[in-house]
């Protein structure tokens, strides 16, 4: 049953959903209603038709213009704790939270100017930046200094910090054993860094 909030899944659908997001990340596609049945280990085609109605109605599913179901608007959430965890002392574990958040949600705030970049070399790991990380960087051609941007120079682009020196831009990298660069002609800022994010 939908809870009295009218906006999250009992635990039973939320078992169901899940098992549904896993399939999508699988396949890139939901499974049919038929093909449901055997997936979620529901046999009555009727109980298949009322778990969908209900995920329809909080959000996590939605019909194509074929017919065809299709991830809703929440379908990427994923729970958010109510706890942080520490990179130091131990601290109390609790249940997961009620809060749902997309990675799009918390990472990008203007979609159309986003792009997400590949990290290569090491040059600003100080800052936490590795090679291999993805950057999420909003598009724009300026920037404020002490800003991480991605800059144009003879055609390449480099991630640093956007410093000045002397009334000129230098991009500043995060490792000792790079070199401040000191652009000797014109070069242009492509975005700034607004996020980052790797696997492992």
């Amino acid at each position: 049953m939908i809870k009295e909030t009218m906006n999250q899944a009992s635990e039973a659908d939320s078992k169901y959903l899940g098992q549904l997001q896993d399939y999508f990340a699988n396949h890139r596609i939901l499974p049919s209603y038929s093909y449901m049945q055997s997936l979620l280990g529901i046999k009555s085609k009727a109980t298949i038709s009322k778990l969908v109605a209900r995920l329809k109605l909080i959000g996590f599913l939605d019909l194509a213009p074929d017919k065809k179901l299709v991830p809703g608007s929440r379908f990427f959430e994923r729970p958010l704790s109510n706890n942080t965890v520490q990179a130091g002392a131990f601290t109390q574990a609790y249940s997961e939270g009620t809060e749902y958040l997309t990675i799009d949600e918390h990472l990008i705030r203007k979609p159309s100017k986003t792009e997400l970049i590949p990290v290569r070399g090491e040059s600003m790991k100080d800052v936490g930046i590795m090679d291999g990380d993805i950057v999420v960087v909003e598009k724009r051609h300026l920037a404020n200094i002490g800003d991480i941007v991605v800059a144009i120079i003879d055609n390449e682009f480099t991630i640093k910090t956007l410093g000045k020196e002397k009334d000129k831009f230098v991009l500043i990298p995060a490792n000792r054993d790079f070199d401040i660069i000191r652009p000797k002609e014109a070069f242009s800022i492509y975005g700034i860094v607004v996020g980052q994010f790797r696997s492992y």
